[in-house]
C-alpha cells in the first residue's frame, strides 16, 4: 500500500472515530496482517462509495466489520451505504450499532435522524433529534418543525416561547408560532389589551415585545419603532430594547448608530449568542447594500468568533463570495479556516477565490499546505500544479500534476485541465515530445466528451 494510501485512511479513521482497531491475535505477524487487510477493505469502501458503487461498498465495510465487530466507525460507514441505496431497516439497524457502541459521537445520531426523516418516520425522529439538541441547540428548530408534522402544537409553542426568550426567531419559526396562536385555543392579546397592560405595568418586558411582534406583522414598522423607544426609555438595560431598535435603525439608512447598537450587543455577555449572529446577519446585508461599514463589521465578527456553534468568518465570506467580491471574500474565508483548519469546503472556495483574483503566491502555498491533510484530493495537486506553471516554477507544477493524475478519478472535465497544464510545463521545459504527447491526450479526451 502507498505511503499517501495509508496516510489517508489513518486520517479518515482518526477523524471518524477516537477508538483504535484492535484484533485478539498474539501473534505480532497475525495483527499486522489483520491490520493491513482491514486498512484495505475500509479504503476499498471508501473509494466505491466516493463512485457510487454502494453494493460494493457494503461488501467490503463487512469485511472491517467480521474483522471487528466493536468499531462504531465501520458500522456508522456501512449505515451511509445502506441510506444511499434507501434501504432504510438496514440502514437504521447499522446506525443504532454505531449509536450503541458510542452514544458520545454526534453523527451516529445524526445518521439516525437522516434515516427516520427521508423515511418520513417523524414521530421516530422526535427522541433522536431532542438528543442532538445536546450537541447543538440548534436542532430546536428542527425538533419544532417535527412537532409540527406531528400535530403536537402545545410543545411545540411551549419551545417556541423558550426559544423567544433567548433569541430572534427566524422567519420558518415565526411563520409556526403565528400559524399556532391563529387558533382560538391560542390567541394572542389584541393591541388594546397589551397597551393597557404596559400603561398599568411599564416595566414588564413581555408586553413591549408582544406589541411589537403585533404591529411588525401587520407591517406597521413606525408603530413598532415607538414601542420600542418607549421600552428603551423604561427599561434602558433591556437587551430586546436595543435589538429591536437596531433593526430600526438599519431601516432608516442609520448606520452608524445601528452600528453602535451591534457592538453594544455583542459586547453584552447576557445576550444570548444567537441573537446576536442574527443582528450580525443583518448588518451584513446592510453593509453589502451601502458599501460603508466595513470596519465596523470586521469588528463585529471578531466578538462573535468564539461561538462554537456557527463560523461566523466563513458564513460571510460565503456570502462575498457568492456575490463574486473575492478581494472581500478571502478575508473572511482566511478567518473561518483559522477557526476550523479542516473545513475541506473553505479550502475550495479560498482557492477559487486566490484563482479569480490571481493571487497565485498564495495559492500556491494553500494547495501545497493542504496536499498533506488531503492527500487524495486531486483538484488540489491540480491548482498547486497550475499555480506553480503562473509562477515559473514548472518542475515543481510537473510533480504536483503527475502526482494528481494518480487520484483522479472519473472526473473527465479536471483530467482535460491536467493535460492542459502539463503541456504548458513541457512547453517551457523545452520537451517537446512530451508537450505533443499531452496535446494528443487532449485532443483524444475532446473526441471522448463529444
Amino acid at each position: 500500500m502507498s505511503k499517501l494510501k495509508k496516510q489517508f485512511f489513518f486520517i479518515l479513521l482518526i477523524t471518524l472515530s477516537s477508538q483504535q482497531i484492535v484484533f485478539a491475535q498474539e501473534n505480532p505477524e497475525d495483527i499486522a496482517l489483520a491490520e493491513d487487510k482491514t486498512e484495505n477493505n475500509f479504503y476499498e469502501g471508501l473509494k466505491q462509495r466516493a463512485i457510487e458503487n454502494y453494493d460494493k461498498a457494503i461488501v467490503a465495510i463487512e469485511k472491517c466489520i467480521n474483522s471487528d465487530t466493536t468499531n462504531p466507525v465501520f458500522y456508522h460507514e456501512l449505515g451511509k451505504n445502506y441510506l444511499d441505496l434507501k434501504q432504510y431497516p438496514q440502514a437504521e439497524q447499522a446506525f443504532q450499532k454505531a449509536v450503541d457502541l458510542n452514544p458520545k459521537e454526534r453523527w451516529y445520531w445524526n445518521g439516525l435522524y437522516d434515516v427516520y426523516y427521508q423515511s418520513k418516520d417523524y414521530q421516530k425522529s422526535i427522541p433522536v433529534v431532542i438528543k442532538l439538541i445536546e450537541f447543538d441547540p440548534n436542532m430546536k428548530e428542527d425538533l419544532i418543525s417535527l412537532y409540527m408534522y406531528t400535530n403536537q402544537r402545545e410543545k411545540a409553542l411551549e419551545l417556541l416561547m423558550e426559544m423567544e426568550k433567548e433569541m430572534v426567531l427566524s422567519k420558518t419559526m415565526e411563520f409556526y408560532k403565528l400559524k399556532i396562536q391563529e387558533s382560538n385555543e391560542y390567541a394572542k392579546p389584541e393591541k388594546n389589551d397589551l397597551e393597557k397592560a404596559i400603561e398599568k405595568n411599564p416595566k414588564e418586558e413581555q408586553n413591549y415585545i408582544e406589541l411589537m411582534m403585533l404591529y411588525s406583522n401587520s407591517n406597521q414598522e413606525e408603530k413598532a419603532f415607538e414601542v420600542a423607544k418607549k421600552l428603551a426609555k423604561e427599561i434602558p438595560n433591556s437587551d430586546w430594547a436595543l435589538v429591536s431598535i437596531f433593526k430600526f435603525y438599519l431601516l432608516d439608512n442609520k448606520g452608524k448608530e445601528a452600528s453602535d447598537a451591534l457592538l453594544t450587543v455583542l459586547r453584552n455577555d447576557k445576550v444570548d449568542m444567537k441573537i446576536k449572529q442574527r443582528m450580525l446577519n443583518e448588518f451584513l446585508l446592510f453593509v453589502v447594500k451601502t458599501n460603508t461599514f466595513e470596519p465596523e463589521l470586521m469588528q463585529a465578527v471578531d466578538y462573535v468568533s468564539s461561538d462554537t456553534t456557527i463560523n461566523s468568518p466563513l458564513e460571510i465570506g460565503k456570502f462575498y463570495f457568492n456575490k463574486q467580491l473575492y478581494d472581500k471574500a478571502i478575508v473572511y474565508l482566511e478567518k473561518g479556516l483559522k477557526k476550523d483548519p479542516e473545513d475541506f469546503n473553505t479550502v475550495v472556495l479560498l482557492i477559487k477565490s486566490y484563482e479569480n483574483i490571481q493571487n497565485f503566491e498564495s495559492l500556491a502555498k494553500l494547495t501545497e499546505d493542504y496536499i498533506d491533510l488531503f492527500p487524495t484530493q486531486a483538484n488540489l495537486y491540480y491548482y498547486a500544479g497550475l499555480s506553480n506553471n503562473k509562477l515559473s516554477n514548472y518542475k515543481k507544477a510537473k510533480g504536483y500534476l503527475d502526482t494528481g493524475l494518480e487520484f483522479l478519478v472519473e472526473d473527465v472535465d479536471l483530467e482535460m485541465q491536467f493535460y492542459i497544464q502539463l503541456v504548458e510545463v513541457f512547453k517551457n521545459l523545452g520537451d517537446k515530445k512530451k508537450e505533443e504527447f499531452y496535446l494528443l491526450k487532449i485532443k483524444e479526451l475532446d473526441k471522448k466528451r463529444k
